[in-house]
């Protein structure tokens, strides 16, 4: 690492702390209704899950090479997890104090979490009735005996590791898994009065029913139970060729569950010897990631947490809006010739995007359906209104990813189906991910195209903010039928002349738009750009940053996650970043051009993979209406003031100053836009 790497580039992974940070922050923001807050320690805890499996995994493979040409790369990885734990460390204290923070704020709603020390002797014959009538078919102790095997432990759950002392002293050992998926992780006791409501984690639940559990054995003077859980490795190592791929990568994700433990989390109450019991059994070596914490793991459980049916404890219900122009009208392909239209979900609703492959599906001009999945819903009404079109004789084409991960299974699934129905499957190209989200629908008289931010996923469709492009124009439908053929014919050589793609032509024409605002810099003109995406982690694009800033470019970023870019460097770079109730998902770019603004959106965020190992667009946006609601969107995120935070590589992670100005909430701001 050079002086430069030092001084001006941060790591992506400490910079993933800093954000998760922000997420943890709004757990803690007392404007934010409880429920929701318990919501956000919940997904603070299941982004870490993620980012130890995948993130630290890897860090810790670079750190076992033992190649000398490595070790410049093993000393850096080194440096780096460094980082990462002393920040966990410190999270760590920040979020067990929010959790305890807001179990005693419920309780002035009449909202309360005991443990099995804090119940009454009613209470404990619910858990005894509920543990003959629900319990006690799904729990089976597994013993530690003298040659154990527990690699299968799955780390999406939690465990109990169990110490039995009979009245003579022996010690027996066993582990139990909390059934969480079959019982949700809280379990509701009756109170007795109507408006108090009493819960338990279901691990406490358990530990009351021990005696129950192992009835039979020798008598035990005592039980004692500790949760632990397992954090592994959930890289697929694959070559995935695509003749027989499907069975390779299901092969690959049922053997996840045999990877290599990157994270150990135990009771820091557990005994020594039980302690040492677990990690000999798991071959836990001494390393930084194991880590006593405290008496309940796998808190990304409390996104799920029960309602209450309190609708004032959760956010305000905000209805996603129909766009009247589509629903005025007998055909959404009509209304998209006569005028280019941009949705922003979810304030718009997903269900105008299901209406067109509908009317495509069943429509007598419509020959054809092509369409890039990057990850589909459980029960995907896409892939329904795709299998339906194929039966109705249209020839559909549908690229398929499946090496999206966490989404594999689903994704091989719906393959599966699709290809009984007569689609055509296109399993990606080898050495690229295809992460651009494109629809193309194909007829006689007219041609559609649908670019999206993001997937074509309802239920993402709820929850992420993303635009979708739908557009007639026959340039740029041609190019997007142009990057199908890519897909098919990577060998092929292409030209795009409207759309920037990835690995053609985006790195390039991006720097080309940098340089010409460099250019206007440099000779007086207004000189500036503003982009809204999810990650600016490249390290050639955060040179060019700094190199247009230097010249006098004004660069206004949102950027929601990793960012390698460090404050101080110019005055003329501003990062902020947005956690609220929608993740900020859509990438929007904006650049002055000498006045005649270039506008684009697509899938891509400014990282290497983006650019070179996947397949990615960006299309621009042509329509001037649409280019200021492009302006609004963008413009708002960097006036809210009440959940936007400055991200400037420190991690402090500061809201920006009021100083007069009213408080300005930009997805609020949005959905009253909208509403209008």
């Amino acid at each position: 690492m050079n002086k430069r790497e030092k001084k001006y580039y941060l790591e992506r992974e400490v910079s993933w702390m800093y954000f998760n940070h922000r997420v943890l922050q709004e757990a803690q923001d007392n404007t934010v209704p409880i429920l929701e807050r318990f919501s956000f320690l919940g997904i603070y805890s299941n982004n870490l899950d993620e980012f130890f499996r995948v993130r630290v995994a890897i860090l810790n493979r670079i750190i076992a090479l033992k190649d000398s040409a490595f070790k410049n790369d093993r000393e850096k990885a080194m440096h780096t997890l460094s980082q990462i734990n002393d920040l966990y460390k410190k999270y760590a204290v920040e979020f067990d104090e929010t959790f305890n923070s807001l179990k005693k704020e419920m309780e002035t709603h009449h909202i309360y979490i005991l443990d099995e020390k804090q119940i009454d002797d009613e209470q404990r014959k619910q858990i005894h009735q509920m543990f003959i009538d629900k319990l006690s078919f799904h729990l089976y102790p597994r013993l530690f005996l003298r040659n154990p095997n527990f690699k299968d432990l799955d780390d999406e759950n939690v465990y109990l590791a169990v110490r039995q002392i009979s009245p003579t002293g022996k010690k027996d050992y066993a582990l139990l898994e909390i059934p969480a998926d079959r019982f949700g992780r809280f379990i509701e006791l009756e109170s007795g009065e109507g408006n108090k409501k009493i819960f338990m984690f279901l691990d406490d639940v358990i530990r009351i029913c021990l005696p129950y559990i192992f009835a039979g054995q020798t008598v035990a003077a005592r039980f004692e139970a500790y949760a632990f859980k397992l954090t592994k490795d959930a890289e697929i190592d694959i070559d995935i060729s695509l003749e027989g791929a499907i069975n390779k990568v299901d092969k690959a994700i049922k053997q996840r569950k045999w990877g290599q433990p990157v994270r150990f989390i135990y009771d820091r109450n557990m005994p020594g010897d039980l302690l040492k019991q677990i990690r000999t059994s798991f071959n836990i070596r001494d390393m930084d990631n194991v880590i006593a914490g405290s008496c309940y793991h796998n808190l990304k459980d409390l996104i799920s947490f029960p309602d209450c049916r309190r609708k004032e404890l959760k956010y305000p219900e905000w209805k996603a809006i129909s766009v009247p122009k589509i629903m005025k009208s007998d055909s959404v392909m009509e209304v998209i010739r006569q005028q280019d239209l941009l949705l922003h979900y979810p304030y718009h609703h997903f269900s105008n995007y299901i209406r067109l492959l509908r009317e495509a599906a069943v429509s007598k001009k419509i020959h054809a359906i092509k369409i890039t999945l990057y990850r589909l819903a459980k029960h995907s009404a896409v892939a329904e209104a795709l299998i339906c079109a194929a039966k109705n004789g249209k020839k559909v084409t549908v690229v398929i990813e499946l090496l999206a991960r966490f989404d594999e299974a689903s994704n091989i699934y719906w393959t599966k189906k699709m290809q009984g129905a007569g689609i055509t499957v296109i399993l990606g190209i080898e050495g690229l991910k295809i992460h651009s989200k494109l629809t193309l629908i194909k007829g006689n008289n007219i041609s559609v195209a649908c670019i999206n931010t993001g997937n074509f996923h309802e239920g993402n469709a709820k929850a992420y903010t993303d635009l979708s492009l739908m557009t007639a124009r026959r340039s740029i439908v041609s190019e997007v039928d142009g990057v199908f053929q890519f897909i098919q014919k990577p060998y092929l050589n292409c030209t795009f002349r409207k759309l920037l793609v990835s690995p053609i032509n985006m790195r390039e024409k991006i720097k080309l738009l940098i340089d010409a605002e460099i250019r206007n810099a440099k000779c007086g003109k207004e000189a500036f750009f503003k982009c809204k995406l999810n990650h600016v982690i490249d390290s050639e694009m955060v040179d060019k940053l700094y190199e247009a800033a230097a010249a006098g470019v004004k660069i206004d970023l949102l950027v929601r996650g990793n960012c390698s870019i460090i404050a101080g460097v110019s005055a003329n770079i501003s990062v902020k970043g947005i956690i609220d109730r929608y993740l900020e998902h859509s990438r929007v770019f904006i650049f002055c051009n000498g006045g005649k603004g270039k506008y684009y959106i697509g899938s891509a965020d400014w990282a290497y993979r983006n650019f070179n190992m996947r397949v990615e667009v960006l299309t621009p946006i042509l329509d001037k209406k649409l280019q200021k609601e492009l302006d609004l969107i963008v413009d708002y995120g960097l006036k809210d003031n009440r959940k936007a935070r400055i991200v400037d590589g420190t991690g402090k992670d500061l809201i920006p100053s009021q100083g007069d100005a009213p408080f300005f909430r930009s997805q609020e701001e949005l959905y009253k836009y909208y509403s209008k």
